[in-house]
């Protein structure tokens, strides 16, 4: 059975995009924080599970001469992974080893974890997130806590109907002052 995890980042004050949906607060990067991006992204297992919204806005940066340019690890993993995205509006994808879940993503997920084949981490996609965690579908979440405080936005459980509990299993702290924390369902 695959596993699905989230790999999000979230403000101090618990807000995954901005009032204006923006992300841009979360690319806190140094030498320390790339080496670490890089290590996450280098391995060739695992697919990647988007929603339409964050998929475009991914697909649209990282298939980018500067993306390449920028963060080379990151981009040659982020275009030779496997990747889904669930949507409803999308009739086909134009990324490279990309498949579009139609219908209810909840039972598209369902069914992949279900199949054999490499775990899925999910990237963004604050409503797939809330909906699957909502579905007890995650197994585990990575959160970059970064040091800044937004006062307005979108939180990464906004439409969760009950309280869920998790544990901490590890955490790392870095120069640019970041948190990552590593937590499963309790």
């Amino acid at each position: 059975m695959r596993k699905v995890s989230v790999f999000d980042s979230v403000s101090l004050d618990g807000f995954f995009t901005d009032a204006a949906n923006d992300m841009s607060w979360a690319h806190r990067r140094d030498a320390e924080w790339d080496a670490f991006a890089a290590g996450n992204a280098s391995g060739d297992e695992g697919a990647l599970l988007f929603g339409r919204v964050t998929y475009e806005m991914m697909r649209d940066f990282w298939t980018t001469p500067q993306a390449a340019q920028t963060m080379p690890e990151v981009a040659a993993g982020m275009n030779r992974r496997p990747k889904y995205v669930a949507s409803r509006t999308l009739s086909a994808a134009d990324w490279q080893h990309t498949t579009v879940l139609k219908g209810d993503a909840v039972a598209s997920v369902k069914a992949l974890k279900a199949e054999s084949g490499p775990d899925i981490v999910i990237l963004g996609s604050g409503r797939l997130v809330s909906a699957l965690t909502e579905a007890s579908l995650i197994d585990a979440y990575q959160l970059v806590l970064i040091p800044v405080v937004l006062g307005a936005g979108r939180t990464l459980f906004e439409s969760l109907q009950e309280r869920r509990n998790l544990r901490l299993t590890q955490s790392k702290a870095f120069q640019n002052g970041n948190v990552v924390l590593w937590y499963e369902p309790a």
